[in-house]
C-alpha cells in the first residue's frame, strides 16, 4: 500500500470519528427536546390546570391521638403479629388491640387480616365479629356495638378531604355501628355515618349517610329498602 492510500484511509477514519463525536454531543440535546415535547404534550392531554395544590396539603386541627412511637410500634405489630397469628387466636388479637388502647369487649372475634389504622380510636362491643380484610380506617373514632358483624373486605373510613379547599384539607368524622347491625361483604362506610341498631347493609353497598334501625339497606348510594324480619 503506497503512502497516498494510507493517508486517504487515515483521513477517512478521522472524518468518521469526528461525525461520531458530533452525534454523541448532539444526543443529549435531542433527548432533552423529546422529553420537553412529551411533557408539553402530556400537559395538553390532561386538560386544565389542577385546582388543588398538594404541595400545600394540610390537616387543620387534626390529632390522631397517639404518639409517633405508638403509631410505628402498632404498624410493626400489625404487619407481623396480626396476620401471622393462628386463625383461631381471637383472644391474642383482642389482647394486642387492647395493649394499644382499643376498647374490645368479651368474645369479640377478629380475623388475622383485619386492619386497624389507630387502635386507640376503636371500640368494639361484646361478641361482635370483624371479618378478613376488613379495614377500620380510624383517623377518628369507630364505635361498634354488641353482636355486630363487619364482614370481609368492608371499609369503615373516617377520613375525607375538603373538595372546596385548594389545599385539600383533611376532614374526619366518627362512625357508629349500633347493636346487632350487620355490614355485609365489601361495603364502604363514609365518615360521620351511623348505622342503626339491627340494620342490615347488603354486600357492596356504599353508605354515604346514616341508615335507620331495623332496616335492610343496599345500593350506592345506600338506601333503606324494607324492614328487617325480626319475629
Amino acid at each position: 500500500m503506497d503512502a497516498s492510500s494510507q493517508e486517504s484511509i487515515d483521513q477517512e477514519s478521522l472524518t468518521q470519528k469526528s461525525i461520531a463525536r458530533k452525534s454523541i454531543a448532539q444526543k443529549p440535546s435531542i433527548e432533552a427536546k423529546e422529553t420537553e415535547h412529551l411533557s408539553a404534550q402530556n400537559l395538553d392531554d390532561y386538560g386544565e390546570l389542577p385546582f388543588v395544590d398538594l404541595q400545600q396539603y394540610h390537616e387543620p386541627g387534626y390529632d390522631a391521638g397517639g404518639s409517633r412511637l405508638a403509631m410505628l410500634s402498632w404498624w410493626l405489630v400489625q404487619a407481623i403479629c396480626f396476620p401471622l397469628s393462628p386463625h383461631f387466636a381471637h383472644g391474642f388479637r383482642r389482647s394486642l388491640l387492647r395493649l394499644f388502647g382499643a376498647q374490645i369487649g368479651a368474645g369479640v372475634r377478629i380475623r388475622p387480616t383485619a386492619r386497624f389504622t389507630y387502635p386507640w380510636n376503636v371500640e368494639i362491643g361484646d361478641y361482635s365479629w370483624v371479618g378478613d380484610d376488613a379495614v377500620f380506617y380510624s383517623l377518628a373514632p369507630i364505635k361498634v356495638g354488641r353482636h355486630c358483624v363487619i364482614s370481609q373486605k368492608s371499609y369503615l373510613c373516617t377520613g375525607s378531604h375538603d373538595i372546596a379547599d385548594p389545599r385539600f384539607g383533611l376532614m374526619t368524622g366518627e362512625i357508629v355501628v349500633e347493636n346487632g347491625a350487620w355490614i355485609a361483604a365489601d361495603c364502604f362506610v363514609a365518615p360521620s355515618v351511623r348505622i342503626g341498631a339491627n340494620a342490615v347493609i347488603a354486600a357492596r353497598s356504599g353508605v354515604m349517610r346514616s341508615m335507620p334501625s331495623g332496616q335492610v339497606c343496599w345500593g350506592t348510594p345506600c338506601k333503606p329498602r324494607r324492614p328487617r324480619p325480626m319475629a
